[in-house]
């Protein structure tokens, strides 16, 4: 229950971040995406470019939901990850590596996403401890090969940081305080989920298309 209103509170934040962008210009091409019109999405393990070994679920396992939204069958993670075991593939880089044409026929997907999780986890910076995760995505046609869409997303604890008293030994002090607390606690857990939700969500400049299950269907 406390990562669930921990996940909630920062998609909610996250959310408030993107309404309140500036908007900008898509330079993103959407044709073979819009010729594609894929309507399942099959979710790969994703890749760990972070030291840290909670990266690839803590990512997998939120981001079902901004594709959901977005108006895509995601097919269910936990199953997908499980036939990939029975199947001798446990490491996102085997699972990876296995073609869209096998990946195709156990799965009947019309898509793939691959994600790399390139930054998960807590820092010590100079005054302060800093949670980051950061993200790549590619969405991959399986019945063509062809790649339909390419995005990333980023979130920190420095968005929230607004400064603090208490001198430069009670900053030291704070921050090694935190730094504890976000191990202890996985912190990256919730930025992971703004991630997801930055990244994969639809209705924006160079971001994900809306899918056949969303009323906002060809509206982008």
């Amino acid at each position: 229950m406390e990562k669930l209103i921990k996940i909630l509170t920062c998609w909610a934040l996250a959310l408030l971040v993107v309404g309140c962008a500036a908007p900008k210009q898509s330079t993103m091409d959407y044709t073979a995406f819009k010729a594609a019109k894929p309507a399942s999405i099959l979710v790969l393990p994703p890749l760990n470019e972070s030291p840290d070994v909670n990266a690839t679920y803590a990512m997998l396992s939120q981001m079902t939901f901004p594709l959901a939204e977005a108006g895509y069958y995601v097919l269910p993670v936990a199953l997908v990850d499980e036939t990939f075991k029975q199947n001798g593939l446990s490491h996102a880089a085997e699972i990876h590596g296995v073609s869209h044409d096998k990946l195709r026929q156990i799965f009947g997907a019309d898509a793939v996403l691959y994600v790399t999780v390139t930054k998960y986890g807590s820092t010590y910076v100079v005054v302060d401890s800093v949670t980051e995760v950061a993200a790549k995505a590619t969405l991959v046609d399986l019945r063509t090969g062809e790649t339909l869409w390419t995005g990333a997303g980023h979130a920190s604890s420095s968005e929230q940081n607004s400064g603090g008293g208490g001198g430069l030994v009670g900053m030291l002090v704070s921050a090694a305080l935190k730094q504890v607390t976000n191990h202890l606690s996985d912190a990256a857990y919730g930025y992971a989920g703004v991630t997801s939700l930055r990244m994969l969500s639809a209705g924006g400049p160079n971001r994900i298309l809306y899918g056949p299950h969303s009323p906002k269907y060809g509206t982008d």
